[in-house]
């Protein structure tokens, strides 16, 4: 598994580059991905759908459809996509430190 070096502190990645375990998600990887995003400033918007994120995956173990995204945060999914560019699925969850999206996120 590959391994990625950010400021200090390692993380282990799938082939996606989305972190090997949820449990070893941190901020720290929250500026990794912010960097490789292109994202300048996490505003609370970013921590709003970065903590419903989290929460629906801990509760259900997967990520929530875009849908359920869009409604639990009342974010229209082309705002979603302005505050993460490469979308709810890939920017969004690999930020929030989730696994890879296997369906319609």
């Amino acid at each position: 598994m590959p391994t990625v070096e950010f400021q200090g502190h390692s993380f282990q990645v799938d082939e996606d580059g989305f972190i090997d375990d949820f449990n070893n998600w941190n901020e720290n990887w929250v500026e990794y991905v912010k960097s490789t995003e292109g994202i300048k400033d996490l505003t609370d918007e970013h921590w709003k759908v970065i903590n419903v994120l989290q929460d629906y995956y801990k509760k259900n173990g997967i990520a929530p459809m875009v849908r359920i995204l869009s409604k639990v945060t009342g974010y229209k999914l082309k705002y979603i996509y302005e505050l993460f560019p490469s979308g709810p699925g890939k920017g969004a969850c690999k930020m929030a430190g989730l696994p890879k999206p296997t369906g319609c996120v």
